[in-house]
């Protein structure tokens, strides 16, 4: 079929968790979805983990899952499953075909779902016999349902918030954190003098010299709580009120203190520019003008290599335009301080925690945007789970520079035994958190997958490195030993 009909462009990934991450990193970048095909239940499960993280990145992404023919599912060969119930957690839209001319008209409403605002997983099953035997032929585009305005009651309350003594605090998330938006929540910053903050996780910001800068809520909880305390009031624009990424024994899960009121203006799927609008008007920040003056770009750092380094040495190399993927987990919050002022680019986050998203993700990037530089900022430990996404890379010759941080372990894992009490963890424990016996050597991977790869050992050689592999067409992996 794909043969026959020209205009979708078939992009082959080793594994199905390549496929739906690249599918989420296209959709962010577009707003359009991509169409993953999956191999029946098993391949499906094999992708799960980054529709849970499309999910709560409010990604468009359409599956097309196949299944066996509807007469030969009761026979329960090796790869029947129940397809439906492993796709409703992290779908949106499900349903499943049984007949060849339901399957145009639950494409179409499947591509409209998921496009549907805040924007979601859509997932369709097809019965082999669905796709085999005849149909009475394409149906048109369905449009997605626009966006339903928020209520004038929240506008009021919100402007009433902002305006009232204390220091407010706008919270953005989803489409606020880009464009007009994030451009309205500035205007209304600088008339009201609130704080823009965003989620620890984003689906995409846009950032960088000449665009409004926006705080980033901090990742462990007692930092979020302590960045929060002076807020008298937070009002949420296309997220949800902060909560702790995990539970700890003694602690609250929400994150803002009693005496901050957290307030709901718009909810993801609500339209979030009329809202910041509407706002602007009724809390008098409308013709507000704005600052956009940003620290400067750093300068390239000498030196050895270390976390801070590498955040200022690619802060200070990174292109205009650049689409940063960060799965950099313990070793990225340098790069973030250090790049407020680099040329403009977009940050795509970890939504949804699972780990194993950043190569796939920068791999749907770069097929969404072949006229940007993407970088995958990538931790060796998540890195090591979607590896099969460099040979995707090098097939389709994307411009993906893989910035792999190698401190041989799950630093955050450590991070958290810690934190649980476990000052001294037994020889078990350390071994189910390092990566060293033996280490792995990204550069020889990246080779055998088809990526040019090189491993700098110095903060000089590092810059040279990231240069150089910005200035060439193609995937380029550059290894950091931490």
């Amino acid at each position: 079929a794909l043969d026959s009909v020209a205009g979708i462009r078939a992009v082959l990934c080793l594994f199905e968790g390549v496929c739906t991450g690249a599918a989420d990193g296209y959709g962010r970048m577009t707003g359009s979805p991509a169409l993953t095909l999956l191999h029946l239940g098993p391949g499906f499960a094999n992708g799960i983990a980054n529709l849970h993280n499309a999910r709560r990145a409010h990604t468009p992404i359409v599956n097309l899952i196949g299944d066996h023919a509807s007469w030969h599912l009761e026979h329960d060969a090796p790869l029947t499953s129940d397809v439906e119930s492993l796709a409703r957690p992290v779908s949106a839209w499900v349903r499943s075909v049984e007949h060849a001319n339901e399957l145009a008209p639950a494409v179409a409403e499947a591509i409209a779902a998921a496009r549907t605002p805040p924007g979601g997983v859509a997932t369709l099953v097809a019965r082999s016999d669905a796709q085999w035997n005849d149909a009475a032929g394409p149906r048109a585009a369905q449009a997605p349902a626009p966006a339903p305005a928020v209520p004038p009651k929240r506008i009021a309350r919100a402007a009433d918030l902002l305006k009232a003594p204390g220091s407010p605090a706008l919270l953005l998330g989803g489409a606020a954190l880009r464009g007009d938006p994030l451009r309205r929540a500035q205007r209304i910053a600088a008339g009201s003098g609130c704080r823009l903050i965003s989620d620890t996780f984003v689906p995409r910001l846009e950032r960088g010299a000449g665009v409004p800068p926006v705080e980033r809520l901090p990742y462990f909880p007692e930092q979020a709580r302590a960045f929060l305390e002076p807020v008298s009031a937070l009002v949420v624009v296309g997220s949800r009120p902060p909560v702790s990424f995990f539970g700890y024994r003694g602690q609250p899960s929400l994150l803002a203190p009693d005496a901050t009121e957290s307030f709901v203006l718009a909810h993801p799927g609500e339209d979030l520019a009329g809202a910041l609008d509407a706002l602007a008007e009724r809390a008098g920040s409308a013709e507000a003008a704005p600052s956009l003056a940003a620290p400067p770009q750093p300068e390239p750092p000498t030196g050895g290599l270390s976390p801070e380094t590498l955040g200022a040495a690619l802060a200070a190399t990174q292109p205009e335009g650049a689409i940063v993927v960060d799965e950099a987990a313990t070793s990225g919050l340098p790069w973030f301080l250090a790049s407020a002022g680099s040329p403009p680019h977009d940050l795509l986050g970890l939504t949804g925690g699972a780990i194993g998203q950043g190569l796939p993700c920068a791999t749907g990037a770069a097929l969404a945007c072949p006229e940007r530089r993407v970088i995958a900022f990538q931790a060796d430990g998540s890195g090591a789970y979607t590896l099969q996404a460099l040979w995707t890379q090098a097939r389709e010759g994307l411009d993906v520079t893989t910035v792999l941080c190698s401190n041989r372990s799950y630093r955050i894992l450590q991070v958290e035994l810690a934190r649980a009490g476990i000052a001294e963890p037994g020889p078990v424990a350390r071994s189910l958190t390092e990566l060293d016996g033996p280490p792995l050597d990204w550069c020889a991977l990246a080779r055998g997958f088809g990526v040019p790869a090189s491993r700098p050992a110095n903060a000089e050689e590092l810059a040279t490195a990231l240069q150089k592999s910005f200035a060439e067409p193609g995937p380029h992996l550059v290894q950091v030993d931490l």
